[in-house]
C-alpha cells in the first residue's frame, strides 16, 4: 500500500516577528493593568468583547493577510501566527472577531465576488463585522455531507430552510455561512448538490435558540432557517461546488494555535502554583508529567506553525491541520487532568485564585474541545485517508 508522506516545513520566524510579538504584549499588559481583561480559558469561544476586538483591528492585527484594497494589511501568515499565539497564551477576549478572522475573511478571498469583498472584509479587519458558522445539524453527528438544510431557487435567489446547531456566537454575529442541499444527490455521492451561502443573521425567517452550558452559559446556538431568502449577490462561491469549498475552509479552522492553546492559561496557572509551593512535595512523577506537558506544547507549536509555513505556501493543509487538531484537542484535556492532579486546589468559578477559576472553567468547556471542527475520529480518518491508509 502506497503511504503518502506527510512532512512539514521546519518554519522559523523572521526576527521581525520579535518586534511584533513585544508590541502585542505590551498592548495586552496595558489592557490588563487597566481591567480591560481578566485571563480566560477557551478564550476564542467564550471571550466575547467587541471593544477588544476592535482595539485589535485599529492596530491591524484583524485581517492581517488580507490584501490593503479589501482594508487587510498584506502581512505574511506567520505574523499573524505570532499575534495569534500571543492572544490566546494571554486569555483574551477574542471570541467576537475569531470566525470572521480566522476562516470567513480567508474564504471570502478566495470564493467570494467582488461586491462581497467589499461588503465584508474591511469591517471584519477593523473588528466590526462578526460570523458565525453553518455546518452542524441536529441528529447528524460529524457526518457533515448528510445536510438537510435546503436551498430552493426562486427568483432573484434562493430559499433556505433547515436548522444549524453549536453555532458560536449567532446570538451576537451580523451573518454567517451556511451549507445547504441545493441539488439532489447524484449517483449516490452525497459531495454533489451542496452549495453555501451567506446568511444575514437579521433576515426574515432566521430564529436564534440558545444552547446553554451546565453554567447556563450563552455561547453555541441553534438556528432555525424558515423559508429564509437569500439573493444571489449572497451566494458563496459556485453552486454545487459548496462541499470542496467548506473543506477547504475546515483547513483554517483546524490549523491554528487555538487547538492546543485553549488550556494554556491553566498550564501557565498551574506552573505558578507548583513553583510557590515545596517543589520537593511534587516528587518525580510529578516534574515529569509537568515537563511532559511543557515539551509537547513546544512540539504542537512547531507543528502548527509548520501548518502556517504550508498556508503561506498556499499549499494545501488539509491532512496536517487535521492530525494537529487531534493531537491538540487531546492535549488540552491532559493539561486539565495534570492540574487536578499535581495540586490540591479545587475547581471554583467564583475563586480569587486564578488557578481555581482557570481550571473551574477549562472542566466545564472541556467537553467541546475534540468535537468541535470535527471528532478526533473523523479527523484520524480525514489522517488515515490523506496517508493512503483507506
Amino acid at each position: 500500500m502506497l503511504v503518502h508522506d506527510l512532512t512539514l516545513p521546519s518554519v522559523e520566524l523572521p526576527a521581525a516577528t520579535e518586534q511584533l510579538r513585544a508590541q502585542v504584549r505590551e498592548f495586552l499588559a496595558k489592557e490588563r493593568a487597566q481591567g480591560g481583561f481578566v485571563p480566560k480559558c477557551d478564550v476564542w469561544l467564550s471571550g466575547w468583547d467587541e471593544r477588544f476586538s476592535q482595539a485589535l483591528g485599529s492596530r491591524g492585527w484583524l485581517g492581517m493577510t488580507l490584501p490593503t484594497e479589501y482594508g487587510g494589511h498584506g502581512r505574511s501568515a506567520l505574523d499573524r501566527y505570532v499575534v495569534t499565539e500571543e492572544l490566546l497564551a494571554a486569555g483574551a477576549p477574542v471570541a467576537a472577531h475569531w470566525v470572521a478572522d480566522r476562516q470567513v475573511g480567508p474564504s471570502l478571498l478566495r470564493f467570494g465576488t467582488e461586491a462581497q469583498k467589499k461588503r465584508y472584509l474591511p469591517r471584519i479587519a477593523a473588528g466590526e463585522c462578526y460570523f458565525g458558522i453553518g455546518m452542524s445539524e441536529p441528529d447528524s453527528g460529524s457526518d457533515l455531507a448528510s445536510v438537510r438544510t435546503k436551498a430552493v431557487r426562486v427568483d432573484g435567489g434562493w430559499r433556505l430552510s433547515g436548522t444549524k446547531v453549536w453555532t458560536s456566537g449567532a446570538h451576537h454575529a451580523h451573518a454567517f455561512f451556511v451549507l445547504a442541499r441545493s441539488a439532489p444527490v447524484q449517483d449516490g455521492d452525497r459531495h454533489t448538490g451542496l452549495s453555501q451561502f451567506i446568511v444575514e443573521l437579521d433576515s426574515p425567517g432566521v430564529t436564534i435558540n440558545p444552547i446553554r452550558l451546565l453554567t447556563g452559559a450563552h455561547h453555541f446556538n441553534e438556528v432555525v432557517l424558515n423559508e429564509v431568502f437569500v439573493p444571489d449577490e449572497l451566494v458563496l462561491g459556485e453552486i454545487g461546488a459548496g462541499w470542496h469549498q467548506v473543506t477547504s475552509e475546515l483547513s483554517f479552522e483546524r490549523s491554528g494555535p487555538e487547538r492546543f492553546l485553549s488550556t494554556f492559561p491553566l498550564l501557565v496557572a498551574l506552573v505558578g502554583e507548583l513553583s510557590s509551593s515545596n517543589p520537593e512535595r511534587l516528587g518525580e512523577a510529578g516534574l515529569r508529567e509537568l515537563g511532559s506537558l511543557v515539551s509537547r506544547v513546544w512540539t504542537l507549536r512547531r507543528l502548527s506553525l509548520g501548518i502556517a509555513g504550508l498556508l503561506e505556501a498556499g499549499a494545501s493543509a488539509d491532512v496536517a491541520a487535521a492530525l494537529v487538531k487531534d493531537l491538540g484537542t487531546r492535549y488540552e484535556n491532559e493539561v486539565i487532568d495534570a492540574a487536578r492532579l499535581l495540586v490540591t486546589i479545587p475547581p471554583d468559578q467564583d475563586s480569587e485564585s486564578d488557578f481555581a477559576r482557570l481550571l473551574a472553567e477549562a472542566i466545564l468547556h472541556a467537553p467541546g474541545f475534540t468535537l468541535r471542527g470535527g471528532t478526533n475520529e473523523i479527523l484520524r480518518g480525514v489522517v488515515a485517508r490523506g496517508l493512503g491508509l483507506r
